[in-house]
């Protein structure tokens, strides 16, 4: 069954072509761009297996101060390339659910894609609480950004930790110590903000809450308001409580 239409963007060839492998799927488009402020920008281009080409320059200092990142922060090549407002991207429909991890690109991809994400009812954000680029913005001034649009954190994933050199644990240096790095977080529109939702927002969110989210609380709040709205039929949600071992494996 299918539940969604994935839009996947990316504008290094070296990495696409891996996306396109991964997903098969006739629910698939893909976007060779790179997404940002629709300007002509510097890629900083570092080994594919990296994860580390960027829009943003290496900051050698930080670099040196992880294990490791020296090697995974060296740019092999400087390229200048084309950049897309997510915004101007033609034939994009009205997104759901966003995930980003464009190292270090997040918030001007946010800012130049507000009509597009007008509806966004959650985004998964790669957030930085230690800046490996320069000019790179941080958690706070995501935080800040997604909060002033309407959204609020709900949930901390893949909190990432490193090793600070020299000093390297079980001989293994991705063993980490306890300096935070970065980590993904999950925002979603303000729950306050509820009645506020079209009924088609709140169905989606629903299967969001429980598939993507694994929030059964959460999900439980939304059937709620969707028994107020006659939606669903009343105590639905109990029902929804009293089954949920069975099916959420």
């Amino acid at each position: 069954m299918k539940l969604a239409h994935l839009s996947a963007f990316d504008g290094d060839e070296r990495q696409m072509e891996k996306i396109k492998e991964h997903y098969v799927e006739s629910n698939v488009s893909f976007y060779n761009y790179f997404l940002f402020d629709g300007n002509k920008h510097n890629a900083f281009m570092c080994h594919p297996d990296s994860g580390m080409s960027s829009l943003f320059k290496p900051k050698q200092k930080a670099l040196d101060f992880f294990n490791g990142f020296s090697n995974f922060g060296t740019v092999e090549a400087i390229e200048e390339i084309q950049t897309t407002r997510l915004d101007d991207v033609e034939n994009l429909d009205f997104i759901d659910f966003v995930k980003m991890d464009v190292q270090g690109a997040e918030l001007e991809i946010l800012k130049n894609g507000d009509n597009i994400l007008a509806n966004c009812l959650a985004m998964q954000l790669e957030v930085s609480y230690f800046a490996l680029y320069e000019n790179q913005p941080s958690f706070g001034d995501i935080d800040v950004y997604m909060r002033k649009i309407g959204y609020v954190p709900h949930q901390f994933l893949h909190i990432k930790k490193w090793s600070i050199a020299p000093t390297i644990f079980n001989n293994n240096f991705r063993v980490p110590g306890n300096q935070l790095l970065e980590s993904d977080i999950i925002y979603i529109k303000d729950p306050l903000c509820i009645s506020e939702l079209s009924d088609i927002q709140l169905q989606k969110f629903v299967i969001l809450a429980h598939y993507a989210f694994k929030s059964t609380d959460y999900c439980v709040y939304l059937l709620i308001e969707m028994e107020r709205r006659k939606l669903i039929l009343d105590n639905s949600h109990r029902l929804y409580l009293s089954n949920f071992s069975s099916f959420s494996t």
